[in-house]
């Protein structure tokens, strides 16, 4: 049976404390080419979310079946399995999305997160907390991806999700637009968060 705070557990530390993004520095290469848009940031979180969870899901259920010399292998072709269902299915019914993250759907195979979690956790802990893992950090992967995408598409093109909300007589912000501008508010967001993270752990140390 599984526990409520167990669940918690692992949501916070997915979305906040150990962060794949802002804490542990891992998948930025994707979270800054595809954050010019709020959609395109969106789609890409769904999908690794859906990857990173049905991987672990898959490496717990075989983990006691694997033999540890090929586990790495194994691991590999588990992912790629699952990216090739999502780059299908955007092909198929999402033509459009699938042209604009071009190559960066395929790459997922090789993102840290998603081989961090299956080595790191699936591998020792049962098949549903595993998933829930899984989504807990392609959850934090994706809200990071949204913050970034959210200040450069409104600055840089005047609209939220493709929804024009500043007039379009205003200046837009040229460099908003350009891929260099994801690695300042990439690192902006890194510096907030980590910060209030710090001052939070000293104060809560203090208390004890």
């Amino acid at each position: 049976m599984i526990k409520k705070s167990e669940v918690k557990k692992i949501f916070k530390k997915g979305i906040y404390t150990e962060n794949p993004v802002f804490v542990q520095v891992i998948g930025i290469c994707s979270a800054l080419a595809v954050t010019n848009l709020m959609m395109n940031s969106l789609i890409m979180g769904i999908a690794l979310s859906f990857v990173t969870a049905f991987s672990c899901l898959t490496v717990s259920l075989l983990k006691s079946y694997t033999p540890k010399h090929i586990r790495m292998m194994v691991q590999v072709l588990i992912i790629s399995s699952f990216v090739i269902i999502v780059d299908i299915y955007l092909k198929a019914y999402m033509p459009n999305m699938s042209k604009s993250l071009g190559p960066y759907v395929g790459l997922i195979i090789t993102n840290c997160i998603i081989m961090g979690r299956a080595e790191g956790f699936a591998q020792a802990n049962p098949p549903i907390l595993s998933f829930l893992d899984g989504i807990a950090s392609g959850l934090g992967y994706t809200l990071v991806l949204l913050m970034i995408s959210s200040i450069r598409e409104i600055l840089g093109f005047g609209t939220v999700f493709g929804f024009q909300i500043l007039p379009e007589t205003i200046t837009k912000w040229t460099l908003m637009v350009m891929p260099p501008s994801a690695f300042f508010i990439l690192a902006c967001i890194m510096w907030v968060t980590n910060n209030r993270r710090l001052k939070l752990e000293r104060k809560g140390v203090e208390k004890r």
